[in-house]
């Protein structure tokens, strides 16, 4: 267990709100390293195994946040934390610092940073990067921009639940960190939905999947990421990393985002279509390499599971 706070007096209370497929490993590891963690997830049943890591789970985020020296937010989109935070505010301690993991884009930022202003919080932009099992293991990447005074509270978390952190800017409110995280997205998107609709075109064509990774094995082509997602199509194991919905989410952001800026996506477009397929076909809570059943009408998805293998 790591007790070095880098500047902190010791061990942080700290409040994560929302627990779902990242935040619940980012609790754990918060509580390994020491801290003292309180938990609130919109679906309390779901937070309460983390009382077994000595976590305590609260069935109200204000509770949650009563007194915290951080707040942690891991929530589906920006009105969700806006909705959370909102009920948590009589509890929030002026001087806290607002960690706002939050994938929600840059445009967010500026009713996150009034809410902020308005309770006397230390914000910080700070979305990050990484799977399910870099949540758990404690090796994320942390984009973050925010003023100087939040890093003393800030790095003893960062340090718990990452492996890199990387520091842009003292201002959370322009968007820096949320910017390049749309940026980080709209490539692992694309990498997963070509993944998807590559080992589709095998199966459609009677192509054994195998020979594809034979031509492309330690060659330019080749990406762990293709094969990760791919590995999880032709099992048929879709236990969430990153859900098909969150990723239509995510890229219905990033076109947004580019739209707002003159710049056109038409591969993004296409992608939250594919995702949005997939969510309809009821693969809304699966892992997003289950964008592979977009590629198939909707009769015959439940046939193509384990078909591409």
């Amino acid at each position: 267990m790591s007790t070095d706070f880098s500047g902190s007096s010791g061990p942080l209370s700290v409040a994560v709100l929302g627990t779902g497929i990242m935040g619940a490993g980012m609790a754990r590891n918060l509580a390994a390293a020491g801290h003292e963690v309180r938990a609130w997830n919109r679906t309390v049943d779901r937070a309460r195994p983390l009382a077994e890591d000595g976590i305590r789970v609260l069935a109200d985020p204000e509770a949650a946040v009563r007194g915290a020296d951080a707040v942690i937010t891991m929530l589906l989109d920006g009105t969700a934390v806006l909705d959370v935070m909102h009920r948590a505010a009589r509890g929030l301690k002026e001087g806290a610092v607002w960690v706002q993991s939050s994938t929600v884009g840059p445009t967010a930022q500026g009713e996150l940073a009034a809410l902020a202003r308005e309770h006397g919080l230390l914000f910080l932009d700070a979305p990050v990067l990484g799977t399910r099992q870099a949540a758990e293991s404690g090796k994320l990447t942390v984009l973050a921009a925010g003023p100087d005074a939040a890093r003393p509270v800030a790095e003893p978390l960062f340090q718990a639940i990452a492996a890199t952190t990387l520091w842009l800017g003292q201002d959370g409110t322009e968007g820096a960190a949320s910017s390049l995280k749309l940026v980080l997205n709209s490539w692992v998107l694309a990498v997963t939905n070509a993944t998807a609709e590559t080992m589709a075109l095998a199966r459609g064509l009677g192509v054994d999947p195998d020979r594809f990774f034979e031509a492309i094995d330690g060659g330019p082509l080749d990406l762990p990421y293709l094969r990760a997602k791919a590995a999880a199509i032709r099992a048929a194991d879709y236990t969430p990393n990153f859900s098909v919905e969150g990723a239509w989410k995510d890229l219905r952001l990033i076109v947004a985002a580019a739209e707002r800026n003159g710049v056109r996506l038409d591969l993004a477009e296409a992608g939250a279509e594919r995702f949005r397929r997939a969510s309809e076909q009821g693969h809304g809570g699966d892992d997003m390499a289950a964008s592979y059943f977009a590629s198939f009408p909707e009769k015959d998805a439940a046939d193509t599971a384990a078909a591409s293998d």
